[in-house]
């Protein structure tokens, strides 16, 4: 077994992490949130890099925390706080700050942290055999890593509060139904698929999207005038930039857009 706790794998214009603690059903300890902040560090720092695929090895994608390293000696105080501020909040506003977008590729268990973790990617491509599960009530806790500003705005109230409080398992078939995520497919089709996208995305107009990934993160709060107003700001930035042009010239010349995504410059 590679002993990297996070792999990585370089395609043209994205990037694969691959959570690998496959025993462990690839829940987080220390070591693996350290190794996936490295990770997703290169991969901003990556031009090149217009997309990111986030995916578990083995049966799971993540089962959330390793609760072995929760444990706590007689008279210690939780360490629960001190992990949400250092390693899971930082990850999911990381997540959705990332300037391209990234898809989860859910091959099995989605549990607790590791189920928010998918949610909070901009595109969720799930296997059949795969589950989400909101674990976090069997152990007495609330969802964290942004399971309830995620759940009610995907599937609504009435299911957020069923999935929260019951701590049932949900197929991923049930979650494409739903909307909670973006689609599901056959496990041998899964990571095809998720390549698919991160494909699209490679050649897209890349700076374009993060303004998208913007403008819907903010709609969760804004009242319908102020993200009028957002759109006006954020269409007039991405109008200015070279991919917009580049997009209309192609358009008019009856041709396939050469996107440089997040390079400023034209070639």
């Amino acid at each position: 077994m590679n002993d990297q706790l996070v792999l990585t794998q370089i395609e043209a214009g994205y990037r694969i992490l691959t959570l690998n603690r496959p025993d462990k059903l690839n829940a987080f300890n220390e070591a693996m949130h350290a190794a996936l902040r490295a990770a997703i560090d290169e991969a901003e720092a990556d031009v090149d890099c217009r997309a990111l695929m986030i995916t578990g090895a083995g049966r799971a994608f993540c089962s959330g925390q390793d609760l072995n390293d929760r444990l706590l000696k007689p008279g210690e105080k939780s360490k629960t706080r001190d992990s949400l501020e250092r390693n899971y909040n930082p990850l999911v506003r990381r997540l959705r700050a990332l300037p391209f977008p990234t898809v989860a590729a859910v091959n099995g268990i989605a549990a607790g942290a590791g189920c928010n973790i998918a949610l909070a990617c901009d595109i969720v491509v799930a296997a059949k055999s795969a589950t989400f599960t909101q674990s976090f009530a069997r152990v007495g806790l609330i969802p964290d890593s942004g399971g309830t500003f995620f759940l009610p705005r995907l599937v609504g109230d009435a299911r957020a509060r069923g999935l929260a409080l019951i701590a049932q398992e949900l197929k991923a078939e049930k979650a494409a139904e739903w909307g909670m995520i973006w689609r599901c497919v056959d496990d041998n089709a899964l990571l095809y698929e998720a390549q698919r996208i991160c494909q699209h995305f490679s050649v897209a107009p890349t700076q374009g999207l993060s303004l998208i990934k913007q403008a819907l993160d903010a709609s969760a709060v804004n009242s319908l005038d102020e993200q009028l107003d957002l759109e006006r700001d954020l269409q007039h930035q991405a109008s200015e930039l070279p991919d917009y042009a580049e997009g209309v010239r192609a358009f008019m010349e009856k041709r396939k857009p050469k996107f440089n995504g997040r390079k400023g410059k034209t070639e």
